[in-house]
């Protein structure tokens, strides 16, 4: 069933029945044991607030490092007090769309509908602390957008974004990629871990990065790689040397909200200290996606993914190897026959990248925090081959949120800064923001500038500028394609020779011309596409199918 056909069942599903989702709507989370003190936040500086039980302040590498403690409501209440401002620009960023695509009244009252029904198993699904930190956060929303939901339940709503995302094929959301090494394959034995974090949901969305620090009442202290409004973890690493990273898998579009895999991580972070703990805390809860967790933990000195879907689970652990590998496919031996999977594997660009990073570990007898920063920057195809700046093919696909090394023994974690992971990789040291604490709360950074892995000096050449210059016309020419418009020559000739080595280059300047008939020059710029490193079969059978049209009625 196509997705639009589904869309279309569920409109008529919801006008149909509405049961079940009241309950949902009016779920609120019961915070009377919680202190009900409401912060009071001290600006030191247009980057730099504090509160009683925390802090935010921005670092010189335009990262911002937010410090809060306390139990669930007041974590809550403490970072949106913090972060109002950011969460009022990310929601933008995220949901600035939305008006455009739905300006009518009626249509949006028609999604607040849809977004109820589709999320009314969700808070039933969702820890109640996790709610309450949720519903402390959202005393400081804005209500610009109360008609996709009032304020709790947009902020519980957007713990799900991340899960549809990677279900829904045609979002600029594209493939994760991690590594972990340890014993013989890193230069001192200890666990090292590498991650792209590639969730895109635009420019603007990635400018505010978060490195939250949380010394929450009830569990493990924890650090998390994260932006405003967000509670789950996408890449964290706790007190007791415990790492999650999550990698999209393959799924259909889910039909319910159940527990967010952000959720999930964030409470394996908070409650385990080594891999049996996580994996006992990923069996108790449903999710409605498909993903890997790479767990890593410096009490066991390995690393494992733990693999999750609404209808299984398995656990990959490598055999007589101190290397663990993880894209977008499973490798436990509980998908060893699921189709999607297998079907996943062999027509999208995860397997590529998978041998990629394995070619260049290999090519890395011993592992280090600068080697493995170098492999997440790496651009380049299979035996360094060039397939064009932006190829999700590579590891480094120049839109990554962010990159992360976390070194679990000696509580280290490195971040970057933006552009994606060109800028410095920031290092910070887990027992010294937690044990030794910010003294008297001050908004000092946390950052360790010794540890500070430096910039890539690739963000000042010539292609960098090409490639950015490619961003902005690909965008131009796939909207006028989109609006029958016409653009100047010179256009795609400029488009061309920003990113003469990506094949969807030449993809869409054969569209744009197979539009207005120009059906010789649309032939051409096929034909070329044909000859670069296309990145899953779907896309080549697309470009197929075009050269097949073509010749058609040049005959």
């Amino acid at each position: 069933m196509k997705v639009t056909s589904k869309i279309l069942l569920l409109l008529l599903i919801i006008s149909l029945a509405s049961c079940g989702v009241s309950k949902s709507v009016k779920d609120i989370p019961d915070v009377s044991s919680y202190k009900q003190h409401i912060p009071e936040r001290a600006t030191i500086s247009d980057s730099s607030f504090t509160t009683e039980n925390g802090f935010l302040t921005k670092n010189k590498f335009g990262q911002w490092e937010l410090f809060v403690a306390g139990d669930p409501y007041q974590i809550g209440l403490n970072t949106g007090s913090l972060t109002q401002e950011l969460f009022e620009k990310q929601e933008h960023a995220f949901l600035s769309k939305v008006d455009e695509l739905v300006p009518s009244k009626f249509k949006q009252s028609l999604l607040r509908k849809m977004l109820a029904w589709y999320n009314r198993k969700m808070y039933l699904n969702v820890p109640e602390e996790y709610k309450s930190e949720i519903l402390g956060l959202s005393k400081y929303a804005g209500d610009e957008y109360e008609y996709v939901a009032d304020s709790y339940l947009r902020m519980l709503y957007f713990h799900s974004a991340h899960d549809i995302g990677h279900a829904l094929q045609d979002l600029m959301l594209v493939g994760c990629s991690s590594f972990a090494a340890w014993g013989d394959k890193t230069e001192d034995g200890k666990l090292l871990i590498g991650r792209n974090f590639d969730f895109y949901a635009g420019d603007d969305f990635a400018k505010d990065k978060i490195i939250a620090f949380v010394k929450p009442t009830n569990g493990y202290s924890f650090m998390s790689v994260t932006w405003a409004g967000m509670i789950g973890v996408v890449s964290g690493m706790n007190n007791q040397g415990l790492t999650v990273t999550i990698n999209a898998g393959k799924s259909d579009i889910p039909w319910v909200a159940k527990t967010p895999i952000s959720i999930l991580t964030r409470e394996i972070l908070q409650y385990a200290s080594n891999i049996e703990e996580a994996i006992e805390i990923a069996k108790k809860r449903q999710v409605f996606v498909s993903e890997s967790i790479l767990v890593g933990s410096a009490k066991d000195n390995k690393a494992i993914t733990i693999e999750v879907s609404p209808n299984n689970f398995g656990v990959y652990e490598v055999e007589n190897s101190n290397q663990l590998i993880c894209s977008n496919h499973f490798q436990s031996e509980a998908y060893a026959h699921d189709e999607k999977n297998m079907k996943h594997k062999a027509e999208s660009h995860s397997q590529y990248r998978y041998k990629r990073m394995e070619e260049l570990l290999d090519a890395t007898p011993k592992l280090t925090p600068e080697i493995a920063v170098d492999i997440l920057r790496n651009k380049e195809g299979l035996q360094n081959k060039d397939i064009g700046y932006g190829n999700e093919k590579a590891l480094n696909q120049l839109l990554a949120h962010h990159g992360v090394v976390f070194k679990p023994e000696d509580a280290l974690v490195w971040v970057s800064a933006n552009p994606y992971q060109l800028g410095e990789f920031v290092a910070y040291n887990l027992n010294t923001v937690f044990n030794e604490g910010p003294e008297n709360n001050q908004a000092l950074p946390l950052n360790n500038k010794e540890l500070t892995i430096e910039k890539d000096p690739f963000q000042y050449t010539q292609a960098y500028l090409d490639y950015e210059t490619y961003r902005v016309l690909s965008r131009q020419v796939e909207k006028a394609i989109s609006n029958d418009e016409h653009i100047v020559p010179n256009m795609l000739t400029k488009l061309q020779n920003s990113n003469p080595e990506y094949w969807k280059t030449y993809y869409l300047i054969g569209k744009y011309h197979y539009e207005k008939e120009y059906y010789t020059a649309a032939l051409n710029a096929f034909e070329i596409a044909k000859t670069k490193e296309i990145t899953t079969v779907p896309d080549q059978e697309q470009i197929d199918l075009y050269l097949k049209k073509i010749k058609r009625k040049l005959k």
